[in-house]
């Protein structure tokens, strides 16, 4: 069953604007539940720098944990999610109100075989919005979801290289960088001028308001 391609094809028939949203660290809180888990296998997550690699040690020893360890531990806690990750501040209220006059679509980049576990969790929380799981750029899909519409998009992440890849798929989508944790926020590399900065979801809905041309109503 393509899931993906259902979703693409009932969005691209939508004339309402659409917003779509990575998930990690922007709709669900990430490297804090990340390290929670990483806690519990005798491991912690360093505010080194802006990477996991050479940033996860072992809590005895500080003994950084080897590229394959990590990907285990990546796969254990996406695997058990559900466990972990709860909404970042502010996202229910702030998409249950987009939602009255635009489509929501989440677009995370996770092995799909994680994703009837992220759809639970997602539903859990109230946030019952389409879903696509994916490896593959993110521009594509983007520029699919939008298809040949005169319509307003947003799209909002906190991984540049995404944002440029639907810059160069959908060049006239609203590009918003958005993550919630404050502490690694800080040691992103300077976004290019034509991505907007939002600080918390308060100021990206703002921001996403002022661009569909929705007013307030709250």
């Amino acid at each position: 069953m393509d899931v993906s391609g259902d979703i693409i094809k009932a969005i691209a028939g939508s004339s309402r604007p659409l917003v779509v949203c990575d998930v990690d660290e922007v709709v669900l809180e990430f490297l804090d539940p990340f390290d929670r888990y990483l806690n519990s296998v005798e491991h912690r997550l360093h505010p080194d720098s802006f990477r996991l690699h050479g940033n996860i040690r072992s809590i005895s020893g500080g003994i950084a944990a080897s590229d394959d360890r990590v990907a285990e531990m990546q796969e254990a806690f996406f695997a058990s999610q559900d466990k972990w990750q709860s909404p970042a501040p502010g996202v229910v209220d702030v998409l249950n109100r987009l939602a009255r006059d635009a489509d929501i679509v989440f677009l995370t980049a996770m092995p799909p075989r994680h994703q009837d576990v992220r759809r639970t969790v997602l539903d859990m929380h109230g946030l019952t919005y389409p879903m696509i799981a994916t490896e593959e750029p993110k521009g594509p899909v983007v520029a699919s979801l939008i298809g040949g519409r005169d319509v307003p998009a947003v799209f909002i992440d906190d991984i540049l290289r995404n944002h440029g890849s639907v810059r160069d798929s959908a060049p006239d989508c609203l590009l918003i960088h958005l993550m919630v944790n404050a502490v690694f926020r800080k040691m992103l590399p300077k976004a290019e001028e034509h991505i907007v900065v939002a600080e918390d979801w308060a100021d990206a809905e703002r921001v996403i308001r002022r661009h569909l041309g929705i007013a307030a109503d709250y």
